[in-house]
């Protein structure tokens, strides 16, 4: 459960779900684990000192590696690196809208019919406690047999099964092995429903119940309007298209609105696959101040090919509160093949965690509290300093965006084209160039983001404190090295300290400002991130001054952590973290379609020195704690 509000859920879960579920009725009835194995992620000893020329030192092939977008490892799919998959779904927007338009009215009611049915499903599964849900503290788990039984397709002979389950009898129990052969006692096999003939499909499912600081209106609005929908849920969105309006709502709001759409969400990593999704949502008005929004894939309908991801009935519900704020009961329920998640990542993904409903809903906390923070009058800052008001709305809107950037260019998002580091044992370094930006007096130069993720035996919210506090910057920035750092101003975004938008101050000499960084730091109860980049003293003087954010060039870098295993009960600290690095920096010998091998070597280097960087802090740290306490 959510904490971000004190006198929210002092109940039980059930007391609440029963209380809603009062309130809709009439719609109802109605109709080596501690390792830091930083050397076989990244392919160097981490006691060696890196230097660019050790970079080729034991490589058989003795010409100099360059990286040339036309050999993207998307045409290899033997390549470890392909996390970016040549989907068989490329063209399946255009086939769904045209599957939409002919037969029309055929096709517009088979879809209304799985809307209405997505919707009532989703009710019983925000609003039912046990035994649908199995509660245990602060964590939730769907209980299989009670799913199915409440809204599988599921045939006589399959709930015969369950029943025998369920009572111990396993006398003449069917094999489902679909590779096994061998005979079975029993002469009539039931065929299983279609869902469950989904081979490698995993099922997900959570539900999370929180109080936002909002109203019901503004919730259904940045769902329903698809460029809102994207920007509130950034971090987990890559991609989203509306297909088709096929309803449009009543009395002017979005009652009654189904709309055809795609999404593709995303991992902050390169090495975890996005799922892609087709899907119809539905919006319906279920009482006074209380809203249902629902998505459920379109693969049962219309004969595409087969998919990696599914979106059962998934969605939230909306109902208004006192203060202007609402209570969200949020579901999420899916079925997705996760053999392309890489090693590193795989328990965490595996467990529902990444994509869980309590991340949905982290992103919609931290949107309200965005909104909060750029409305208010004032802010106080370091050492009693308030930014005036225009200049604190640009400086958000900047860092906003700066996040917004950073998020999609760490992905494995279909437009981000990843090349592995052609370097032996450097295939979890991943490059790729973003277009080009004009340097005056010079031809256009390339950006080139690179990134890699890696495990640490640290704490994440450990990690997060170090990598985001000023003071020990120069233990893992090389080219802050001999200089001195401040933290000038900064405007918390909500409740937590922690959470803020900071412009860090570089000095060479005491006397002298070299340049000023936009930094942004944000933890939740899914993982956190340190996001910054560089701003020249012009450019931060007119934000400061309520200049446009948009006429500033950014090119973000940072870390992303999450957890190396889902918290146990939910919440709290694990001990290992999941950590990726990325950079994006402009190279003058670069173009947007060939990387040569200098600037190979350099990207190789800053990525290797930082991650070794940040190991040897931890490690320090930790060898002078045992002396201390020796």
């Amino acid at each position: 459960m959510d904490k971000h509000d004190d006198h929210f859920l002092d109940k039980d879960v059930n007391s609440e779900l029963r209380a809603m579920a009062i309130f809709v009725e009439g719609f109802r009835s109605s109709g080596d684990e501690n390792a830091m194995d930083v050397s076989g992620q990244l392919g160097f000893e981490p006691d060696v000192n890196i230097g660019v020329d050790d970079v080729h030192q034991n490589d058989e092939d003795t010409s100099s590696p360059s990286l040339s977008v036309r050999a993207s490892p998307q045409d290899s799919p033997d390549s470890r690196a392909s996390t970016n998959v040549r989907s068989d779904q490329m063209n399946r927007a255009s086939d769904l809208l045209m599957a939409v338009s002919v037969s029309a009215d055929t096709n517009k009611t088979r879809i209304t019919d799985l809307a209405s049915s997505a919707m009532e499903e989703l009710l019983k599964m925000a609003l039912e406690g046990e035994p649908l849900w199995h509660i245990d503290g602060d964590t939730e788990s769907l209980n299989g047999f009670e799913y199915m039984k409440e809204f599988g397709s599921v045939d006589a002979t399959l709930r015969e099964i369950m029943r025998m389950v369920e009572v111990g009898d396993p006398q003449c129990l069917p094999n489902l092995e679909p590779n096994d052969e061998s005979p079975s006692e029993c002469t009539d096999r039931p065929m299983l429903p279609k869902e469950l003939e989904e081979e490698h499909l995993h099922a997900e499912a959570s539900r999370q119940i929180g109080l936002v600081s909002t109203n019901p209106a503004s919730v259904v609005e940045w769902l329903m309007d698809v460029n809102q929908w994207s920007l509130v849920f950034a971090n987990i969105i890559s991609r989203a298209n509306l297909l088709q309006v096929l309803s449009t709502g009543v009395d002017g709001n979005y009652d009654g609105t189904l709309q055809l759409m795609t999404v593709e969400l995303h991992l902050p990593t390169a090495l975890v696959p996005t799922r892609e999704s087709h899907f119809v949502r539905y919006c319906k008005q279920l009482g006074y101040g209380t809203w249902g929004v629902v998505d459920v894939s379109l693969e049962n309908l219309f004969p595409y090919p087969a998919s990696r991801f599914r979106r059962r009935p998934s969605g939230c519900l909306i109902q208004g509160m006192p203060e202007g704020c609402s209570k969200v009961i949020w579901v999420e329920h899916v079925a997705v093949d996760n053999r392309l998640v890489q090693s590193i990542y795989r328990p965490l993904v595996i467990s529902g965690f990444t994509f869980s409903a309590k991340r949905w809903f982290a992103a919609l906390i931290r949107h309200c509290q965005w909104l909060a923070t750029l409305r208010a009058r004032t802010a106080p800052t370091h050492d009693g300093v308030l930014l005036p008001q225009a200049g604190r709305e640009s400086l958000l809107k900047l860092a906003e965006r700066m996040t917004r950037s950073f998020w999609g260019d760490i992905s494995a998002c279909n437009e981000n084209q990843w090349m592995p580091l052609p370097i032996r044992g450097a295939e979890d370094i991943r490059a790729m160039t973003k277009g080009s930006i004009p340097v005056p007096g010079m031809p256009p130069s390339s950006k080139i983001v690179f990134t890699t993720s890696i495990r640490l035996a640290v704490p994440p919210k450990r990690l997060f404190d170090f990598l985001r506090d000023e003071n020990s910057r120069t233990k893992w920035d090389t080219r802050l090295f001999g200089h001195i750092i401040r933290e000038l101003a900064y405007v918390i975004n909500g409740n937590n300290p922690e959470n803020r938008v900071s412009i860090l101050q570089v000095n060479a000499t005491p006397e002298e400002v070299e340049i000023f960084y936009l930094q942004e730091s944000f933890s939740d109860d899914i993982g956190s991130y340190v996001i910054y980049a560089p701003v020249d003293a012009l450019a931060m003087s007119g934000i400061l001054n309520g200049g446009s954010p948009e006429i500033v060039n950014i090119l973000p870098c940072g870390f992303s952590i999450l957890p190396d295993r889902p918290p146990l009960n939910g919440h709290g600290d694990v001990p290992g973290s999941l950590l990726t690095i990325a950079f994006h920096i402009i190279d003058l010998a670069s173009t947007e379609e060939y990387i040569p091998p200098e600037s190979v070597k350099t990207i190789f280097k800053v990525i290797a020195e930082t991650a070794f960087l940040i190991k040897a802090a931890f490690t320090s740290d930790n060898v002078q704690g045992n002396l201390a306490g020796g």
